[in-house]
Parts: C-alpha cells; structure tokens; sequence
C-alpha cells in the first residue's frame, strides 16, 4: 500500500468509531432555515450533521479535504437512503458550481488551518461562495493543553470486521505568539496478529477576536453578530465563540 493511502486512510477509519461525539444538528438546521437555501457545510467529515440536515429535506451541500471521509459519508448516505452532493475540496481552495445563502461549519473545524494566510484564503472562499444576502456560521476556540494525565491513555474501539482500533497523545507543543498547538496522535490498527501504527500531528491555530474580525473584513465579509455554541451572548474573554459573517458590499458581476 502507498504509505499516502495509508496514512490517510487508516486515520479515516479509525475516525469515525473513536471520535468524541457527534455534532448535534438542531442548532445547524435552525441556522439554515433562518439563514435560507441553499446551504454549504465546510468540513462534512463523514457526514455529522450533514446527513441528518438531509433527511430532514434541507438542500444543504458538504465538501470535505479528505477522500476517505467523504467515501464514509458516501456509504452511510446509501444506507440510509438520502441523496448527499458533496465535493473534495480544500477550504482554503473553494471552487463550487453555485453559491450559497447559508455557509457553516459545524465545530471547530476552522481551527485546523494552519496559519493566518490559509484562514484569509478560506474567508475569500467563503465570500465568493456565498449570496450577497447569505450568512456564514465560523464556530472558533482556544484550545487549552492536553491534561498530563491524558498523554499515553489509549482509547479503543472495535472495527466491523473485529480490529482492535487504537488512538493516543504522544505528545504536545504549544506556541503562545504563533497562536499553535500541535498534538501528535498515534492510530493503532491490530487484527489477525499484524499491526498498523501512524503518528499524525494534528495542528490547531486559533484567533483572537479583533484577529479574526481583520481577517474577515478583508476577505470582504463583515462580523452581523456573536453568540455562544447554543446562541448565547459572549463575554468579551469568551473561548468559545460563532461568529456570524455577512457580505460587507455585493459581489462584483462576473
């Protein structure tokens, strides 16, 4: 096996049976019935909470950077009968056939874009993608350091075809003035006597408030409003933050 398809595909696999939680799709559904059709999720993943916003009959899209992901959301689609369009894409490199009135992300997947540069280039994605009366949803956070006692806890789950699944922290750094934090994460995959073992750093890059309001603005979007995860009013040293984006002028004719 290419050790490409490797990586990415056994971390794919193991994604799905170990990740913490699935998003609740209630808050996502009420912003795009009131945000409007049609609607684009930025980093579907395996289909949470696309899938439910489709069965629920919204005309909601997903694009996703990972193949194997998206082939995941795919094969649930098919098994639970709802028709899904999505595309493999990156957020920072958005190039759809239609535009949108809702774009959201559900979660904090913004996070892991690496650097200021990559979020101004998906902020430009986001506006050209999106309708001059549309909103777009960008939940952001701060994350804190691993616990101590975390690193090395291994968590487990089991394959359909009874593979002992594995994932753990290796370690961390952790970049104050570059606003980074790396994890490193070991996949384990043992079955049948034989072992698999990938290490993937996962790098996340968070935002002060007044950074992300520039990097909106020039990326041609401006900041309608700020909530909580549930629609709450936030301090002003909140962690946990949705900004509500809207275009600052229509988009020029093309």
């Amino acid at each position: 096996m290419d050790p490409a398809d490797f990586y990415t595909g056994i971390v794919a696999e193991i994604y799905g049976p170990l990740k913490a939680h699935s998003q609740d799709p209630e808050p996502y559904a009420e912003f795009v019935r009131a945000a409007g059709e049609p609607a684009l999720e930025l980093g579907c993943g395996d289909g949470d909470p696309l899938l439910d916003l489709r069965g629920r009959g919204l005309d909601v899209d997903g694009v996703d950077s990972s193949a194997d992901m998206l082939e995941r959301l795919r094969h649930r689609a098919g098994g639970l009968g709802v028709p899904v369009t999505v595309f493999h894409q990156r957020m920072e490199a958005l190039d759809l056939p239609r535009r949108y009135r809702a774009v959201f992300l559900a979660g904090p997947t913004f996070t892991l874009l690496p650097d200021d540069a990559t979020a101004l280039a998906a902020l430009r994605g986001i506006r050209a993608h999106l309708t001059d009366d549309g909103t777009a949803l960008v939940p952001l956070f701060a994350p804190e350091p691993t616990p101590a006692d975390q690193f090395g806890r291994v968590r487990t789950a089991t394959a359909p075809d009874g593979a002992d699944l594995r994932v753990s922290v290796v370690s961390e750094e952790r970049d104050e003035r570059a606003r980074t934090q790396t994890t490193l994460l070991r996949y384990e995959r043992h079955h049948d006597g034989g072992s698999d073992v990938v290490d993937r750093p996962w790098v996340m890059h968070w935002y002060p408030r007044a950074v992300f309001e520039e990097l909106a603005a020039s990326a041609g979007l401006t900041v309608a409003a700020l909530t909580g995860p549930d629609g709450e009013p936030v301090p002003d040293d909140a962690t946990h933050v949705h900004f509500h984006l809207r275009p600052a002028s229509p988009s020029s004719p093309t």
